[in-house]
């Protein structure tokens, strides 16, 4: 069903620290990526469409996801939604679209990073490893996070992460939205550039020009309800970055 470069198909016993499901049609790619992989302790198999993606994540267990956005069938981004919904699986979109709006569609959904092709190799190993390391450094970390954030009537569910609003209703959050609002949350009154939101946002650095970051606030502005015209939480400060003027926090 899928290429890999598990241990079987090599001559010497390997350990592994990662294993990563790649999702693309294209063989030859796949056959690439995986063997280039496997030289960074990375295990890796590759499956071409959405169903020998969900026949895999059944069968065995992954630390990320490599999603190609260009599918055949069912596309990455239709993918990307179904697995946001089963788990919170690490997910990386592979995807030719240049433009900061399309960049952020796949955010939106809940992907964890994304990479414009063609690429190097190379920088593949760095975004994965980058992934991992914030994911396993936050489950790492000695304190647990807060339950349950409330802030000017509104309520952060950390764990499911939901957003409750002051009426009661359930206003759900893509990985990118939760991770902007929880930094958010931890620097209030304090104006951040746009820099350290954007690799808080994704979960790596990013150059300063990319305008990602203003796409992502809006869309986070439209689920707190703040007027963008005239913004009462988030707000913009012309040259610097954003600053979350929130009243109270408990």
């Amino acid at each position: 069903m899928y290429s890999s470069s598990s241990p079987a198909a090599l001559d010497a016993p390997q350990r592994w620290t990662t294993r990563a499901l790649l999702v693309d049609d294209d063989e030859p790619i796949r056959e690439l990526l995986c063997g280039y992989l496997a030289r960074f302790n990375i295990e890796a198999y590759g499956v071409a469409n959405g169903q020998e993606m969900r026949k895999a994540l059944a069968e065995e267990s992954f630390d990320v996801v490599v999603l190609d956005l260009m599918l055949p069938g069912e596309d990455g981004l239709s993918l990307c939604r179904y697995l946001r919904s089963e788990s919170d699986i690490p997910i990386l979109m592979l995807t030719a679209r240049c433009e900061p709006a399309d960049r952020i569609i796949g955010l939106e959904l809940g992907a964890d990073d994304y990479m414009a092709k063609p690429f190097e190799p190379r920088e593949l190993v760095a975004r994965i490893q980058t992934i991992l390391r914030r994911v396993r450094g936050d489950e790492a970390k000695g304190g647990e996070p807060r339950a349950q954030v409330r802030f000017d009537q509104w309520r952060l569910d950390s764990v499911l992460r939901q957003l409750h609003s002051p009426d009661g209703l359930v206003v759900p959050l893509s990985n990118a939205e939760f991770r902007l609002l929880w930094v958010f949350l931890e620097r209030p009154r304090r104006v951040l550039n746009r820099e350290l939101l954007l690799d808080a946002a994704r979960g790596r650095a990013i150059e300063a020009f990319d305008r990602s970051i203003d796409l992502l606030v809006s869309r986070l502005r439209q689920k707190l309800g703040d007027d963008p015209r005239s913004p009462r939480l988030i707000k913009t400060v012309r040259g610097e970055g954003y600053l979350f003027d929130v009243r109270d926090i408990a």
